[in-house]
């Protein structure tokens, strides 16, 4: 059995996948940029056990993805990929930092792209494996406020179901695992503390989605929605008027 690779391991969704595939008696190559939260992590579960490797990855840099997976194949076979890493931004697009929204192209998309193309082609030549990309129920609208955001991750799932598809009847699987709001780190560091939706008492916790995620994937299920709310968001965008859709969205992000 060879590891399970994620991104963005060092807290969130990410961390509690990592102890999720651990309870599985899995081993694990970690990867984030913080070296002291990543290494906390580790020596955890391997208290439990594990083997677990640490690999630090800046995936905002054009060739962090390329470096990541030399390093983690030198480690060992992959035969689960978990594309966890991710950024955001809030505010209106005409104002927002460039810099921040390139960086969300570049880790929520470019480099996801990168490791899931490699991934696909290992496991291709070592008998098969499961990839799991993060989404968001973001991905089925639009996102005033958001709109990089959002727009990302409209693209992680259709490109995990193009490929989920190209791939069925072959030992390699892809799933989308679309969280809504979830109690993590990351409406502190996309400057979201104060926005509408994190006073609605929505918010799944890290530990919920993480097992949805993985035992999904693991059934080899092309998209997981997590949650009956989030289900209903997901849902909605297919019997709401394009125009109402988005000014309700754009409600969810203003600034109380």
């Amino acid at each position: 059995m060879g590891f399970v690779l994620i991104t963005g391991a060092s807290e969130g969704i990410g961390k509690a996948i990592a102890h999720r595939a651990a309870q599985d008696g899995r081993d694990l190559i970690l990867s984030a940029r913080s070296e002291d939260k990543l290494e906390a992590l580790a020596g955890e579960l391997r208290q439990i056990g594990r083997d677990v490797h640490v690999v630090i990855a800046d995936l905002n840099a054009a060739d962090g993805a390329k470096k990541l997976w030399a390093k983690a194949t030198q480690i060992g076979q992959i035969d689960v990929l978990v594309n966890n890493a991710g950024l955001g931004i809030n505010g209106p697009f005409a104002e927002t930092d460039t810099a921040r929204e390139e960086a969300t192209a570049q880790v929520n998309m470019i480099a996801l792209t990168q490791l899931m193309k490699a991934g696909v082609q290992h496991m291709g030549h070592h008998g098969g494996g499961k990839i799991l990309n993060v989404s968001s129920t973001g991905a089925f609208m639009p996102g005033p406020q958001m709109a990089v955001y959002h727009a990302s991750k409209s693209y992680v799932l259709s490109l995990s179901e193009a490929v989920a598809q190209e791939l069925a009847g072959s030992d390699i699987t892809v799933t989308a695992l679309c969280p809504g709001a979830t109690k993590t780190e990351f409406f502190e560091d996309a400057d979201m503390k104060d926005v509408r939706l994190l006073k609605l008492g929505l918010m799944m916790t890290a530990e919920d989605v993480a097992e949805a995620g993985w035992s999904g994937m693991m059934r080899g299920k092309r998209v997981i929605v997590p949650g009956f709310i989030n289900k209903v968001f997901a849902v909605l965008p297919r019997f709401t008027p394009r125009g109402l859709l988005t000014w309700i969205v754009a409600q969810f992000y203003v600034r109380s």
